[in-house]
């Protein structure tokens, strides 16, 4: 397939997940159904029109309203739509159409999901993050079958143990939250498959970015040091560094500690 075909593709797809992703946003962390009722204005209760359902333009056309009751919708409707629309079309640039796509695409999905859901609530819910285990597995493990390199499964494997074992510690000291060491495992899963750099940076990446954020939030009186800070974002940030660039960072980190003559 041509690749701005794909890259096509992956868009319009990325819009229709996004767009799937508020739903699971504003609902998930209060136990409600993902199906029913339709889609609706949270302020009158009045369903969405199916032409005001179309990802972003819906509410461009709407000016950021409800048609009935003229509250306003938030423009963080859209800009999930549209930015789940922009990882896809990444995702899809840095995978092309290999076996390995439509796993990456699921954990592009879910970390939107996670991340704002995180961010909302400070939870990672167990019904996004447990079933992504049995997805990646199922996903990636064919993937690694079908294109000849079962040892990536294994080194997959091995990586999400490992991130356990970090985290779990870390959580014994109180340094991290049950969700956070439910989800490194995932990740530790995805970062494997792709190689011991990629999981090498992904967790220092997100350490770093989280240290980063609090220490900024600390400086802006914005959080004090009591403050619970989510971190699962910072997380799955520091993972995507890595899908997207673990090789040329882990190359420059070499390069600082060993350099060339």
């Amino acid at each position: 397939m041509p690749q701005p075909m794909l890259l096509g593709i992956a868009a319009l797809l990325g819009l229709a997940v996004g767009s799937f992703l508020n739903v699971v946003i504003h609902r998930v962390p209060r136990d409600e159904s993902l199906v029913r009722p339709g889609s609706h204005c949270p302020n009158c209760g009045a369903a969405v029109r199916n032409r005001h359902n179309v990802p972003v333009l819906g509410w461009l056309l709407l000016r950021g309203r409800c048609a009935d009751c003229a509250a306003p919708i938030s423009i963080r409707y859209p800009l999930v739509e549209a930015g789940t629309a922009a990882l896809f079309v990444a995702v899809a640039a840095k995978f092309g159409t290999s076996w390995a796509l439509p796993g990456y695409l699921y954990l592009a999905a879910i970390a939107v999901a996670l991340a704002l859901i995180d961010l909302d609530v400070m939870r990672l819910p167990n019904v996004i993050v447990l079933p992504s285990y049995a997805v990646a597995v199922a996903l990636l493990g064919g993937a690694a079958l079908l294109a000849g390199e079962p040892a990536a499964l294994v080194r997959g494997l091995a990586a999400a143990g490992l991130l356990w074992l970090l985290y779990r510690g870390l959580a014994w000291f109180g340094g991290m939250g049950g969700g956070d060491v439910k989800l490194a495992p995932l990740l530790g899963f995805y970062l494997g498959w792709l190689g011991w750099d990629a999981v090498a940076v992904g967790a220092f990446a997100g350490f770093l970015l989280g240290g980063l954020v609090g220490v900024a939030l600390l400086a802006t009186r914005t959080a004090g040091r009591k403050s619970r800070i989510p971190f699962g974002p910072y997380m799955l940030a520091g993972a995507f560094l890595a899908v997207f660039a673990a090789a040329p960072v882990a190359d420059w980190y070499t390069d600082l500690l060993l350099p060339t003559v």
